[in-house]
């Protein structure tokens, strides 16, 4: 019998996603202590709480497959989080107009029967256009991105504040790297584009 997968998250976005690989999975809210360690950069933070995240779920679920995933965007050195309201949504594409920011997505699968875990960091980078300050002010009421971080929805709206991006999945942006999610979930025996199991007794 196939293990459960488990999405180590309560994110409507990161479900959204992972819906496109057509595997069944449930999903739970992790208790993780997200605050920042001494000396610990972005891309660092980010894996060690993807880790975390899938790890907080292993007793509770102990035969699964389990996904954690964690975002930490920056720009020019500041961390951006979710702004939560119009007023720093505003304010941070104000910051951000003009200028690059990276956001780097860890992502572990945790077999939690067997313990294995397998972790990656993906990064991708996003080239904001140098907005005004109607230009963000309208795209903020029209998409309200308060809980997005970098206050904007790549897949919607928020496109159109880009001059270019660059990276390997744009889903990177979104919190949940797909391509690099399939490689994870084949190593551990779990191929989206594998032919279902034939149920014993079945006529072939």
């Amino acid at each position: 019998m196939a293990q459960p997968l488990i999405l180590a998250s309560s994110s409507p976005y990161r479900r959204a996603l992972l819906r496109q690989l057509q595997l069944p999975f449930q999903y739970a809210a992790p208790l993780t202590d997200e605050e920042t360690k001494p000396g610990e950069n972005a891309g660092t933070r980010a894996l060690r709480l993807a880790e975390e995240k899938a790890r907080a779920l292993a007793c509770t679920y102990p035969q699964a497959l389990i996904i954690g995933a964690d975002q930490v965007a920056e720009c020019s050195g500041h961390i951006l989080h979710k702004p939560g309201s119009r007023e720093r949504a505003i304010a941070q594409l104000g910051t951000c107009a003009g200028k690059r920011a990276t956001f780097h997505t860890g992502l572990s699968v945790l077999d939690s029967a067997s313990g294995r875990q397998s972790t990656c960091l993906e990064t991708y980078t996003v080239y904001f256009r140098p907005l005004s300050k109607a230009q963000i002010e309208r795209y903020v009421e029209l998409e309200k991105p308060y809980d997005c971080a970098g206050a904007f929805k790549v897949e919607g709206l928020g496109i159109t504040l880009f001059e270019k991006l660059e990276g390997t999945d744009i889903n990177t942006l979104v919190g949940l790297p797909l391509i690099r999610l399939t490689d994870l979930l084949c190593e551990h025996g779990m191929d989206p584009l594998a032919p279902p199991l034939k149920t014993p007794g079945a006529a072939s």
